[in-house]
């Protein structure tokens, strides 16, 4: 216990040098826990709704599906399993018959998804029961970005032209019986849902789905002959990515806040070897070994990092509350970035998250304090008393 001692005597008795040193580290502890939390509340955030909107518990695929080949849907259907079947009268499933269509706004034209699902259904946060409002019209539901660059809104008409399950095309006019907002641009760009039944009936796939999606903690069901089921890691495995490679972008900006305050550590431990010289002697003279100076200076270059944390807990812990209760306003651009963020992202700081960065920097700084001591180990205590280290 006496070189902790020592160490902690020595680096306050130091005065306005150690603090000075400990609050530009607690910058860098504080900072880069900001930075991770934005990230990781934007991961959270942007999960969350996917999952509520769009995945679920997961998806079925007809086989011949590919979310990212529009051609592909022209196939891309199937009678509904039996076993798929139980599960949509029991609520813990939701089919989907996507078709591509086009549409014709104010004499223009559009290529869009015309999607059909259950009004009743209750898997996704998708409004539909907004489709069961309307008799005698066939009811549509659009996202807010697609009444926005489509130029309608609520009880607006629009003729919707499809192919049939021959290729024969059809045409109807939809009535838009609701507007909705949502976060997930994969449910609304260039999309129009309508009663799953009609859709079924006008393409003549009756019972038929492209795929199914699975209610939250539902458990999935042995895949049925022709269909694929997808699970949340790989629905989400590109959005993950995604936020994964601005996660590593970001990383640049720890380091560099980990580097200059690494900096003011070593440059303390350079400047205190260098004016202690005869103390060394004296300590070594009365029996300290080598090794013991080393450990002593040491540990004063780690003290600093656990009283960065200490003071970074003083002022840290209070602001990063405050952020991750309030969240940040963001800029309406946002909303074409492709994350489902909405209007403000709420910073996540997790306790291994603050444990983990507390961890490295005392690691970093224990590192960067023991490299400037190794010239001690060679140093004679007659030369340290004559004020030389060499």
């Amino acid at each position: 216990m006496l070189i902790p001692k020592l160490a902690l005597r020595n680096i306050l008795s130091a005065g306005l040098r150690t603090w000075l040193s400990v609050l530009a580290l607690s910058f860098s502890f504080v900072a880069i826990i900001f930075l991770q939390g934005v990230y990781d509340g934007l991961n959270d955030q942007v999960e969350r709704a996917t999952v509520e909107a769009q995945y679920g518990g997961g998806q079925y695929w007809q086989k011949a599906y590919d979310p990212y080949d529009p051609l592909s849907l022209e196939d891309a259907h199937a009678p509904i399993p039996p076993q798929l079947q139980e599960l949509t009268a029991g609520g813990g499933a939701a089919p989907i018959l996507i078709r591509t269509a086009t549409i014709y706004p104010q004499g223009r034209f559009r290529s869009i998804l015309l999607k059909g699902i259950d009004p009743d259904q209750k898997v996704l946060s998708v409004p539909s029961t907004a489709l069961r409002s309307l008799e005698n019209v066939i009811p549509g539901l659009i996202g807010s970005r697609m009444a926005k660059s489509a130029g309608l809104k609520k009880g607006d008409v629009v003729t919707v032209q499809w192919r049939d399950v021959h290729g024969t095309f059809d045409a109807r006019d939809v009535t838009i019986a609701e507007v909705f907002r949502t976060n997930v641009q994969d449910v609304d760009n260039d999309q129009i849902w309508i009663p799953l039944e009609r859709l079924q009936a006008f393409t003549r796939m009756e019972n038929q789905a492209t795929i199914v999606v699975l209610k939250k903690d539902v458990l999935p069901v042995t895949d049925p002959p022709g269909w694929e089921f997808k699970d949340s890691g790989f629905l989400l495995r590109d959005l993950r990515s995604l936020v994964k490679m601005k996660s590593v972008q970001g990383s640049v900006m720890y380091l560099l806040l980990l580097f200059l305050a690494m900096l003011a550590i070593f440059d303390t431990q350079v400047l205190s070897i260098w004016r202690r010289r005869k103390e060394m002697g004296t300590l070594m003279a009365l029996g300290m070994t080598r090794t013991q100076v080393i450990e002593l200076f040491t540990m004063e270059g780690a003290l600093h990092g656990v009283l960065a944390a200490l003071v970074a807990a003083i002022y840290g812990i209070p602001l990063l509350a405050y952020a991750a209760g309030r969240g940040f306003d963001l800029p309406i651009a946002t909303d074409n970035f492709g994350f489902a963020i909405g209007e403000k992202l709420f910073p996540a700081y997790s306790p291994a998250l603050v444990a983990g960065t507390t961890l490295l920097v005392c690691i970093v700084t224990t590192i960067v304090s023991y490299l400037p001591t190794r010239k001690i180990a060679d140093l004679k205590p007659a030369d340290a008393l004559r004020g030389r280290l060499s």
